[in-house]
Formats: C-alpha cells, sequence, structure tokens
C-alpha cells in the first residue's frame, strides 16, 4: 500500500525504528555489574530474590520506586509528525 509520496514499506520502517529506539532505550538503564547486598540510597538490605532477578541492581524497591516517580517516562515522538500527534 501506497502511502502517498512515500514508497511502499515507509510507514513500517518507521514503526520499525521506534520499536527499535525504545529497546535500545530500554536496555541502556538495564543495571550492570554485580548487585549490592545493601541499597546505596537508604542502606537498607536488598533481598536475595530482587538481587538474583535483577543482575547489578543498586537500590531497594522502596527507592527504586521514588526514583521511578521522579524521572518522566520517555514519549518518543511520532516520525510520521501527524497532526494528531502535534496536538497534545
Amino acid at each position: 500500500m501506497a502511502g502517498g509520496w512515500s514508497r511502499d514499506g515507509a510507514v513500517q520502517d518507521q514503526i520499525d525504528a521506534s520499536v527499535e529506539d525504545a529497546v535500545k532505550r530500554a536496555r541502556s538503564q538495564l543495571p550492570k555489574g554485580e548487585s549490592l547486598t545493601n541499597c546505596e540510597n537508604c542502606e537498607e538490605p536488598i533481598p536475595v530474590a530482587r538481587r538474583k532477578a535483577i543482575p547489578g541492581i543498586r537500590l531497594c524497591i522502596k527507592c527504586q520506586s521514588e526514583m521511578e516517580k521522579q524521572h518522566q517516562a520517555f514519549s518518543g515522538y511520532n516520525r510520521r509528525g501527524s497532526k494528531d500527534s502535534q496536538l497534545k
């Protein structure tokens, strides 16, 4: 299906690129290295199950939740630049 002036498959290429960007962003935010036994913010012990589930973890659940609240969720952007995305 042609999309105006774009070549066939261009829309899918844009979707694939957006997904690839999101995956790269998520992977870059994963912890690295060895897990800590105590939270680096509050010094509370980090449960063994959490350390095994997320290698490289540095924060307890409470501190991790607080940090995530402070960081705004990345909404991405519409590569097509449609009017709908510009109206928000």
